[in-house]
């Protein structure tokens, strides 16, 4: 279901960004989403296929810090990939721009997220948006961290949204247990001589980030503090290096929506991320932060409604970053 290209988007850009048209818009988008049933849960996860198929719900945040959201906003959900962006940032941040180039690249794979497809002749996976790059992060943050790892990236979260997210166990426990394609990338890299960690120890922090628990207006938080350069929203705290988030947002742009990344950059234009428990965060730079719930997939992994959703907003919004207005 899409909303009628023929009804006109808001003339004032400024206008609809205050919390009252933000609120009508969010609205307007979860009416006409809420009961669209398309799509799947991921199978292949038997914990996620276990999420409740009608959750639905949409959340912005504001440069002033001020949240909005809509639908059922008490659900929590695992961030799986969407914690992709934040290692990432912790590695650049904390490992130096060189470290991490010397693991991972930065070119789009044109291939699934979970594809255990290697450049043997590159040493590295294409990006660190995809398992083998996240993968990749996750060796190189246990090379700088050790056992402290997980909670440098912890601690990332809480000065974000300021308090600690809960680790899901039964996630944890169930994606470990069937996590065969993930061993056999991680195992395959080792081989290759990708990554030099124990090779159950860069999974085990993967799938301990990936099963961190949040509701949509963290991820809104979360993307809008991507959005302005690493400041945190309504603070003047910096949380991350505003190079850092510059490289992680391009990164995002060209490579966070995977094998769709060409799609979705035509029709949202948005450096964005997706996670197969049905979250997608979207960062409209200098604005604010679009974050969605919705557990039914897509073809390629991504929240059915969360793509839908954010198209209509980016329209309606004018957020596209290549939306260029008439001049005289």
């Amino acid at each position: 279901m899409t909303e009628t290209m023929t009804e006109p988007a808001s003339a004032n850009p400024d206008q609809t960004l205050t919390p009252e048209h933000l609120m009508h818009h969010l609205q307007h988008v979860y009416n006409i989403l809420r009961h669209d049933a398309a799509g799947s849960l991921p199978d292949y996860i038997p914990e996620l296929s276990q999420a409740n198929p009608a959750h639905f719900a949409l959340s912005v945040t504001l440069k002033s810090g001020q949240t909005l959201q809509v639908g059922d906003c008490e659900a929590r959900f695992t961030l799986q990939s969407l914690s992709k962006p934040f290692g990432y940032a912790l590695a650049l941040q904390t490992c130096g721009q060189d470290a991490v180039e010397g693991v991972v690249n930065t070119e789009p794979s044109g291939d699934g997220f979970n594809s255990i497809r290697l450049d043997e002749g590159k040493f590295r996976p294409d990006n660190p948006m995809v398992n083998a790059g996240a993968l990749a992060i996750s060796s190189l943050l246990l090379e700088r961290h050790g056992a402290h790892a997980l909670q440098q990236l912890q601690n990332l979260f809480q000065q974000i949204l300021g308090r600690d997210l809960p680790t899901d166990a039964r996630v944890f426990t169930s994606e470990n247990r069937t996590a065969h394609r993930n061993r056999a990338i991680v195992h395959l890299m080792h081989n290759l001589g990708m990554v030099q960690q124990d090779p159950e120890q860069i999974l085990r922090l993967y799938l301990q980030q990936c099963a961190l628990q949040v509701q949509v207006q963290d991820l809104s938080r979360l993307a809008a503090t991507l959005a302005l350069g690493g400041k945190i929203p309504g603070q003047t705290l910096q949380a991350l290096p505003k190079g850092v988030v510059r490289q992680v947002l391009s990164v995002m742009f060209s490579c966070g929506m995977y094998n769709s990344a060409g799609e979705w950059a035509c029709k949202v234009g948005l450096p964005a991320k997706s996670g197969v428990s049905g979250g997608l965060m979207a960062a409209s730079p200098g604005k604010l932060g679009i974050a969605v719930y919705s557990p039914l997939l897509n073809a390629y992994g991504h929240s059915h409604r969360g793509v839908l959703a954010c198209q209509m907003l980016a329209r309606r919004l004018k957020l596209h970053l290549f939306q260029l207005e008439a001049t005289p």
